[in-house]
């Protein structure tokens, strides 16, 4: 058994290691270049239904091909819809951001307007008020 494995390693040069390591790397890059290419072809609102289809096909049946005319065709506007779909989700998660924090800055203030009460610097009828503020805002 031992032997065996000895001979398995003797047949198979370095070179041919590094050629196979070479054609993985190809088929793997490959793989997510044609994915790629199918998923900006389904996340595209300027191309409708028959367009989303047409370019499917293309790229299914004549995978080589299809993906090269899409990228020559194609392929400035796909660099330009992903920096915008990133620019978008870059705005919307700013916006969450600001969203929470600011409800975070309410809690500060009722805190703030609690120990001015705790403290007697404001009546119960005042503090009540200043809460109902801040609150509607």
């Amino acid at each position: 058994m031992n032997d065996s494995m000895v001979q398995l390693a003797v047949d198979y040069p370095l070179l041919n290691m590094f050629w196979t390591m070479l054609l993985i790397f190809c088929w793997v890059l490959w793989f997510m270049l044609l994915f790629r290419v199918i998923g900006d072809i389904f996340r595209d609102d300027s191309l409708g239904g028959w367009g989303k289809s047409g370019w499917t096909i293309f790229v299914i049946l004549l995978p080589f091909l299809g993906v090269f005319v899409y990228l020559i065709a194609r392929g400035r506007g796909m660099g330009e819809r992903e920096l915008n779909r990133v620019r978008q989700n870059e705005q919307q998660f700013r916006s969450y951001v600001r969203e929470t924090a600011g409800s975070g800055g309410h809690a500060e203030e009722l805190a703030r307007l609690a120990e001015l009460k705790d403290r007697g610097a404001i009546t119960e009828a005042e503090f009540a008020q200043a809460k109902a503020k801040v609150l509607a805002t």
